[in-house]
């Protein structure tokens, strides 16, 4: 056999398997219904957001003085007479519901995107070096882990507030901040993730052959085994975004994330509690936004492990 028929012919066999596991992802990840339909309905909502200033009839922020009296106007749905044109009702300051709602989504969505895409990037490259080296580098990578995973981000983000709010004008924290402090602190699952699948990657023959040809400790890290470990990042980094959503909504309701008249689903349902007997729509089309947005990407965090799983037939 020549030479140079051998890297010919490796060529061949790596582009077939590539081949053959695109295919078998697909299918299996059509096979999970509600990943699909999680998916479609994911889609929407991004668009939605991405559209909102084209789709959203009147601005978010702007009070109906002419329908308004004091208090939320009704649904079309519920009194066509009454809801003077807003198709969802108004809030309790006769701003638009349905316009409220679409540019809340593009705070949520954003804040779970930029938020789940910085703990990827702290945790992968954690436990990569962790899992990879061993030795007192693993151990002290992962007692840090422990450090934090103690660490309650809910309360420790009320307190970041309070400090905030003592110390300058700002009554709560900014969008960036938020995201950066959830991102720094959600990471640690992702770090055992990767550490645990980099115990293996190690000692597997094609990382072997990469230390044997001189390539660094980096290269291999990041070019050759992090690649093999990107199945339970990917699925990890999907199920994260909706935990963060749940975590920026709560934050807005209890008053210390997105502030008014900024508008998020949280920040809506907080407004909403005065006039709950009232005005039900308030509260419920902001709450079903979270419902339906979270349990989107969780069905398509489950479909994503069934198919990326190699044990699943």
């Amino acid at each position: 056999m020549s030479a140079s028929s051998v890297p010919m012919g490796a060529g061949v066999i790596v582009e077939d398997d590539l081949h053959l596991s695109k295919v078998t992802f697909w299918r299996r990840l059509r096979r999970h219904k509600l990943a699909i339909m999680g998916i479609v309905v994911l889609t929407l909502m991004v668009l939605a957001a991405a559209l909102a200033k084209q789709l959203a009839p009147f601005d978010p922020n702007a009070i109906d003085n002419v329908h308004w009296q004091g208090t939320p106007l009704p649904p079309c749905f519920q009194d066509a007479a009454q809801c003077g044109g807003h198709t969802l009702g108004t809030d309790e300051v006769g701003r638009d519901m349905l316009s409220r709602m679409l540019f809340g989504a593009r705070v949520s969505l954003a804040v779970g995107l930029f938020a789940v895409i910085m703990e990827l990037l702290i945790g992968s490259t954690l436990g990569a070096v962790a899992g990879y080296y061993g030795g007192w580098i693993d151990y002290a990578l992962m007692r840090l882990t422990d450090v934090f995973l103690s660490i309650p981000l809910l309360p420790l983000l009320l307190v970041l507030t309070g400090i905030v709010a003592a110390s300058s004008t700002k009554a709560a924290l900014s969008f960036g901040v938020i995201v950066i402090i959830i991102g720094s602190l959600s990471w640690m699952p992702v770090a055992r993730l990767v550490r645990a699948s980099f115990l293996s990657l190690r000692e597997r023959e094609f990382a072997e052959a990469a230390r044997a040809v001189g390539n660094n400790d980096g290269r291999i890290i990041f070019r050759h085994l992090l690649p093999n470990a990107i199945a339970p990042i990917v699925v990890q980094g999907t199920l994260d975004v909706a935990n963060v959503i749940l975590l920026e909504s709560g934050l807005s309701y209890l008053g210390y994330g997105i502030q008014p008249p900024t508008a998020s689903w949280g920040n809506m349902l907080a407004n909403a509690q005065s006039n709950l007997s009232v005005a039900w729509w308030a509260a419920v089309f902001p709450g079903l936004c979270i419902l339906v947005t979270a349990l989107a990407i969780n069905y398509i965090g489950d479909g994503l492990r069934d198919a990326l799983d190699p044990n699943m037939g």
